[in-house]
């Protein structure tokens, strides 16, 4: 079981990878904007496993919140889910064995398999 935290603007989707992510065993937090999801993570008393995070985002994006989640906490890995995947593919500054890309639209088990594969390299 991995301790996650997933940072999603919308709402909906947040409580499908919720749901999603729990059903497979996880223990899951939710933030909906980078802010909020970073002083989660700094206040928490247990660290985080594996933050999945949407990559546009109002406040923070997603890229910013994962170079300042992992600066505090290297061993953090990051999954994105967006609709850019593009836009994220390029970054030289991801560390790319600990950072994972899904493209929006993505089905539920397949975000599941990405997770496992990811917690487990």
């Amino acid at each position: 079981m991995a301790h996650i935290l997933i940072a999603e603007d919308d709402q909906s989707m947040c409580s499908f990878l919720q749901m999603a992510l729990e059903k497979a065993g996880h223990s899951v937090t939710t933030a909906y904007n980078g802010v909020d999801a970073l002083k989660i993570i700094e206040d928490a008393d247990v660290p985080f496993d594996l933050l999945l995070s949407d990559i546009v985002m109002p406040g923070m994006d997603g890229i910013e919140l994962s170079t300042k989640a992992t600066k505090a906490h290297p061993e953090l890995k990051v999954m994105f889910i967006t609709g850019f995947a593009a836009v994220a593919m390029g970054r030289e500054d991801l560390d790319q064995e600990k950072t994972k890309i899904l493209a929006k639209p993505f089905h539920l088990n397949d975000l599941v398999k990405q997770v496992e594969t990811l917690l487990a390299a």
